[in-house]
């Protein structure tokens, strides 16, 4: 008897939860995924603020043949001189004011370790701050960075000089002292549901950083490249950061990351030790190619446009009794249904019917609407629809 693909994947390969949504996918393209069955399920979560232009965009596959037919790996990062990485960083420059210097890695999760680095070395200081309930990666050093005991328990001891803020709270900016080395920021905290921090608070936390010699680092890794409508959400409040984390939406589909600050800044990685931080796979030319045609495309979207009228349909049509209200901004949004039970159960409902949906890491009662920011009117008012059933029936 022939072993399927479903049950070579349980035995060999290693599983992050005990139910795996186990959804057998044979092809993606554009907004929508297909399974072996030819299945079409509407995307409705970019794989995690990944797909930001849908799936195999035509002009991410074309800059990935491109250099395919130059060269792929060739060298550690760092050493030679490689145009995708060149023209990449070049272009980043120039969309995001303010930052000089861009060191690519592979993920999210390594531009946070990265940038612990980096504040550590160009302070001089130990002491890192992040907010309560905030998600930074899962690595030794991201996961310090977590305040809850559920995930970050089983692993300590974990980095030491690592303490939490509370959001909102101007009294909790008081830890920020001179023995702090950075702290780490989200402006729209992603995984307690998309809740976006007053502009009043930001400015009062770059604040206090600037008056400390404290760096600012914004993690934009789930909210960066569009998702909000501008590029990054900081560019919607008076509050610029000293290093700020990308990754995610950023590659259209391939892995790569990266952190950006001030050459002043990032230049302490070069001496003192040298190669004071160090990949071998980072700014992989093939992801950096894809990347600066997915940033490309984005810039050619009026990203704020379109994700201001697809972000009103989502708020005007989830009107139910079992959605308590919408929390986010653009197309990082978050419909609170009150309990983890039912929104469980209204994820699968919405699977079942076609719909990838998905629950948020500190906000289990809240479901995730973060499309592509292809996502169509019409697809949007059939999410929409397909939502509403789903309430219907728990």
């Amino acid at each position: 008897m022939q072993i399927s693909q479903r049950q070579l994947f349980l035995q060999h390969v290693a599983q992050t939860s005990p139910a795996p949504l186990l959804l057998e996918i044979e092809r993606a393209e554009g907004n929508y995924l297909y399974d072996i069955q030819g299945k079409k399920y509407l995307d409705l979560i970019s794989g995690i603020s990944v797909s930001n232009i849908g799936h195999r965009h035509p002009s991410v596959l074309a800059a990935i043949h491109a250099q395919l037919d130059k060269y792929m790996h060739l060298m550690v990062y760092g050493e030679y001189v490689q145009s995708p990485q060149v023209k990449l960083a070049s272009r980043l420059s120039e969309v995001i004011p303010g930052f000089e210097s861009f060191y690519f890695v592979n993920s999210g999760t390594e531009a946070t370790e990265g940038a612990i680095k980096l504040a550590r070395r160009f302070t001089g200081r130990k002491k890192l701050l992040s907010f309560k309930n905030a998600y930074h990666g899962s690595t030794t050093g991201a996961l310090s960075l977590m305040s809850d005991p559920y995930f970050r328990g089983p692993f300590e001891p974990l980095l030491q000089d690592t303490a939490f803020l509370e959001p909102e709270d101007y009294k909790s900016l008081d830890n920020i002292t001179e023995e702090t080395a950075a702290v780490f920021f989200e402006f729209i905290r992603a995984e307690v549901g998309a809740i976006p921090v007053s502009r009043e608070f930001a400015i009062a936390l770059r604040q206090r950083c600037t008056e400390k010699g404290a760096l600012l680092i914004a993690d934009e890794i789930q909210t960066g490249f569009g998702r909000t409508g501008k590029l990054f959400s900081f560019q919607d409040y008076e509050c610029m950061p000293d290093i700020l984390l990308m990754a995610k939406g950023m590659g259209g589909g391939m892995p790569i990351g990266a952190f950006a600050a001030r050459k002043e800044i990032m230049s302490s990685l070069t001496h003192d030790p040298v190669l004071g931080h160090i990949t071998t796979f980072g700014g992989h030319p093939v992801s950096c190619a894809a990347s600066l045609a997915t940033l490309e495309t984005i810039l050619l979207m009026n990203p704020e446009k379109q994700a201001a009228e697809i972000e009103t349909i989502f708020r005007k049509k989830l009107v139910h009794r079992c959605i308590e209200g919408i929390s986010g901004k653009g197309l990082l949004l978050a419909a609170d249904l009150r309990t983890e039970s039912v929104n469980q159960k209204v994820i699968a409902s919405c699977i079942r019917k076609g719909l990838i949906t998905d629950w948020f890491l500190f906000a289990p009662h809240k479901l995730r609407i973060a499309p592509p920011l292809t996502l169509t009117t019409d697809e949007a008012n059939r999410a929409c629809d397909i939502i509403l059933e789903a309430c219907n029936e728990v």
